[in-house]
C-alpha cells in the first residue's frame, strides 16, 4: 500500500487500485485485445473485463512511487513498438492523474497476438 499525506490527512492506496487503473488504461489503447495471464499449463489466456487486474502486477516503491508490469494480448498486424509506447504513456498518465502517485516505470509484455 502507498500512503499519501496531504494537509487534510492521510490516504492509503492498495496495490489492487493501481492494477485496475493500469488494466483499464491499457485496454483502452487501440490494438489491445485484452489483458493476458499465464495458465498453470504454461498457456496464455485472455482475461475478462472484471478480472483484468490479474494481468497487471503493481510494485510499490519505498520512495512512494509505483512500478507496473502489464501482460497483454494484441490484434494481429499492429506496430508493437508504437503500441507499447502508447500503452506506457497512457497508463503512466492515467494512474498518476487518478492517484497522485508518481509512476516510476511501466513494463509491457505482449504475451499473445490474436488473429481475426
Amino acid at each position: 500500500m502507498v500512503k499519501v499525506t496531504n494537509p487534510r490527512g492521510d490516504i492509503t492506496i492498495d496495490g489492487e487500485v493501481f492494477a485496475n487503473l493500469a488494466g483499464d488504461a491499457a485496454t483502452s489503447c487501440f490494438g489491445v485485445k485484452a489483458m493476458a495471464a499465464q495458465g498453470r499449463d504454461g498457456g496464455v489466456f485472455q482475461l475478462r473485463r472484471e478480472s483484468m487486474s490479474k494481468g497487471v502486477r503493481a510494485e510499490l516503491g519505498e520512495d512512494g512511487s509505483v512500478s507496473l508490469e502489464l501482460h497483454i494480448a494484441v490484434d494481429h498486424g499492429v506496430n508493437l513498438n508504437t503500441l507499447c509506447n502508447s500503452i506506457m504513456n497512457e497508463v503512466s498518465y492515467k494512474v498518476s492523474k487518478a492517484t497522485g502517485v508518481p509512476v516510476k516505470r511501466v513494463d509491457v509484455y505482449v504475451d499473445t497476438m490474436i488473429i481475426g
